[in-house]
């Protein structure tokens, strides 16, 4: 969303609310802006502009007489456009790195070290995944016919996972076409790691290169499912928010991070194509997943690219400081990166 969609007033408004409702919890008026911040508007000024914020969808008023709140929109464009990246304190990041240098030879060590850091560091839920070596490897694709444009895609891989998926096609192919389509695949990617999957292959029949855009979800997904153990750190922190005090929504959210089906199903649609170092936020479940409608997850890959890469990252209320939150993961995953990298030059 451009910044153009709002005027400079309004952005720095909204700005300004989203940290004050991050640290005071309360609906925010007019009135406390104004004072809090010293602006050179009046309160009648700055309700209108909330007025029209809300209008637009970037805030809403819990109660006729109460304040603002920002929305799951507002956040995103606070996120996206006007929040301002910070560095940690040169003494944290001194701290941190002497921690990770006494514990690099020992994984379970530097995961468990890492899920604390991130947890303290943003007071929200931290996970961490360990780095995997291996990506899925492409060994052998099926595709049979079942009625009309449903086909049945029968994937097997190097490590012997077999992956089964339903797909209804563009149009509807004979066994013939279909038979054709897989033995082209099969010649083109037998024995090729998932990363090789991602490029466009033009010399492929047009029925094989729809299936193989399909082939790519499967195997992200299956990269995504070599997660091995999931680190936790910090659930306190988030049990301790006062929106969560009377409610079961917090013990929902733990599901997300324990149960792992859902956790890979998050990962595989949020972070299968991400780079490494790359931080994404995912705020109240983008409408995809109801466990996390209250919560947001601050997440980043890191590793060696085509190497060893795994996944960390820091859950919160939407309420969280997103800030604290993308620096705090933003350096782990540096760290956790050059860990890797010196590790794999170790062994080679």
């Amino acid at each position: 969303m451009s910044k153009n969609t709002l005027s400079e007033r309004q952005q720095l408004i909204l700005g300004l609310l989203v940290q004050e409702f991050v640290e005071l919890t309360n609906p925010i008026g007019s009135a406390h802006l104004v004072r809090q911040y010293s602006l050179d508007v009046s309160p009648a000024t700055v309700r209108n502009e909330l007025a029209a914020l809300s209008e637009l969808g970037y805030l809403r008023q819990p109660h006729t007489s109460a304040g603002r709140v920002p929305t799951e929109k507002g956040y995103r464009f606070f996120v996206g456009e006007l929040m301002q990246r910070t560095e940690l304190p040169a003494a944290t990041k001194h701290t941190i790195s002497h921690q990770f240098y006494q514990a690099r030879h020992e994984v379970d060590d530097w995961m468990r070290l890492a899920a604390s850091i991130l947890a303290n560091q943003s007071q929200a839920a931290s996970l961490v995944t360990p780095p995997q070596v291996s990506r899925a490897t492409f060994k052998h694709l099926e595709l049979i016919h079942t009625s009309g444009r449903q086909i049945l895609m029968v994937v097997v891989l190097e490590n012997g996972q077999v992956i089964q998926q339903m797909l209804a096609l563009r149009e509807v192919q004979t066994q013939e076409q279909l038979s054709q389509a897989a033995n082209e695949l099969n010649a083109a990617f037998s024995g090729k790691a998932s990363n090789l999957l991602e490029r466009d292959y033009p010399q492929l029949s047009l029925l094989a290169q729809d299936i193989l855009k399909l082939l790519r979800k499967e195997i992200v997904a299956a990269d995504t499912r070599l997660l091995g153990r999931i680190f936790h750190d910090g659930w306190n922190h988030v049990l301790a928010e006062p929106e969560f005090s009377e409610s079961n929504d917090a013990q929902r959210a733990l599901r997300v991070l324990e149960e792992r089906p859902l956790l890979e199903d998050l990962l595989s649609q949020t972070m299968g194509q991400s780079e490494i170092g790359g931080v994404q936020v995912l705020i109240g479940g983008e409408g995809r997943w109801e466990e996390l409608n209250h919560f947001s997850l601050v997440l980043a890959r890191y590793g060696a690219a085509d190497a060893a890469s795994g996944y960390l990252g820091v859950l919160g209320p939407i309420r969280m400081s997103y800030g604290r939150a993308i620096t705090a993961v933003d350096y782990v995953a540096g760290i956790m990166s050059d860990i890797v990298v010196e590790n794999l030059s170790e062994t080679d």
